[in-house]
């Protein structure tokens, strides 16, 4: 009996010793193996439309030295596949925006040269986080940097500085005008991999109808991924265009600002240009807090200065210093009411949801004492379509 018992001991602690074993192994393995992370970096979507303020806003985060920021990535993937609509290409943008949101550049092989630089990135320049170091050494990180100077500088790079430049900023800010649904990015919202913020920037249509008259050969291309070439055509091309990007802001709007689903609660953030352009510094205060984001002296005079120029901002692109107020409101000195009020009557219910007054007249029109602005409206009864 005495002999059993002993024999019982000595299996139990044989047990216990490989248990102890396997569990330092174990121990050992796990702290020797990656543990799954949380996301430190923050990432922000600025989603917007064509000629609405989205280069100049973007801006306002590329100059941020904590920002890496790219303008339009997505423009790869439209250009290789022209052919396609835009509800076709909106899961392949999808995909690409998240693999530069976690800078994983090797996604741009699908659609540009294997040999290529960083020059070959759409609006590199307009990035500043690739005109300092490590994509250019020749400015510093907190530098206010043009991108005319960057572009004769900073241009022949090879494009591996881009993945490198990204994973080295606390924040990743892309500027995006292809998508027409917010839905569609719920996959991205709900990624543990991401911490991921959306900013909606809006303008009043009027004055995207205004801009997008003087770039109408510059966006022929997108506008016939839009609607399709046949809608693309004659007269009422250009209202179809508009009246389809009416429709997205509507949809966006009213996904972003619903209670439910729960992980959009304080991550939509609706923003108007006409409000940036009428308080630009506090705007971007607001801009930056929501991206937690310290806004510097430095940041604070250079947005002063870039809204407070002479020019009027008519180039594609253009984010030289202008008159941010006078620009937002420039339609009503030169858009014949005839066109305002058919482009009205197709974008009337985004328009009164967003916060833009309708003008009954060219009095109205041309009456700059009038406010066009009220609050963004409550959310209608259904998502629009």
């Amino acid at each position: 009996m005495l002999k059993s018992n002993k024999t019982i001991v000595i299996v139990i602690l044989a047990v216990q010793s490989i248990v102890f074993i396997c569990f330092l192994a174990q121990l050992r393995s796990s702290s020797n193996s990656p543990q799954e992370e949380k996301p430190s970096r923050v990432h922000i979507l600025i989603l917007s439309s064509w000629r609405s303020g989205s280069s100049f806003t973007g801006q306002l985060f590329s100059q941020h030295p904590d920002v890496f920021y790219l303008m339009e990535p997505a423009w790869h993937v439209w250009t290789a596949m022209s052919q396609s609509s835009a509800k076709v290409l909106q899961m392949a943008v999808r995909d690409l925006v998240r693999s530069v949101f976690l800078c994983d550049m090797t996604v741009f092989d699908a659609y540009m040269s294997s040999q290529r630089n960083k020059s070959d990135l759409f609006q590199w320049e307009a990035s500043r986080a690739l005109c300092s170091p490590p994509a250019c050494d020749l400015f510093q990180r907190t530098n206010i940097i043009s991108k005319t100077v960057c572009k004769t500088l900073c241009g022949k790079y090879p494009f591996s500085k881009v993945e490198e430049a990204c994973r080295s900023y606390s924040h990743i800010v892309l500027k995006e005008v292809r998508f027409f649904d917010l839905t569609v990015l719920y996959p991205l919202l709900t990624d543990p991999s991401l911490k991921l913020k959306i900013i909606h920037l809006v303008r009043d249509p009027r004055a995207v109808f205004h801009s997008r008259e003087k770039t109408v050969s510059e966006l022929q291309r997108d506008s016939n991924i839009v609607v399709g070439p046949q809608k693309n055509h004659g007269e009422m091309g250009s209202y179809n265009v508009m009246q389809e990007i009416c429709k997205s802001h509507i949809r966006i709007y009213t996904e972003g600002s619903q209670a439910h689903p729960s992980f959009l609660k304080d991550r939509y953030m609706l923003v108007r240009y006409e409000d940036i352009a009428k308080e630009p510094l506090t705007k971007a205060a607001q801009l930056y807090k929501f991206a937690k984001l310290h806004f510097t002296p430095e940041l604070q005079l250079w947005v002063h200065n870039i809204t407070h120029g002479m020019g009027l901002g008519t180039q594609s692109f253009d984010i030289s210093a202008r008159d941010a107020v006078n620009v937002s409101q420039a339609w009503r000195k030169t858009l014949p009411f005839q066109k305002i009020a058919k482009l009205q009557t197709m974008c009337k219910d985004a328009m009164n949801l967003l916060g833009y007054r309708l003008v009954m007249s060219e009095e109205e029109q041309k009456d700059m004492a009038l406010n066009l602005l009220f609050s963004p409206g409550p959310l209608p009864g259904n998502k629009g379509s």
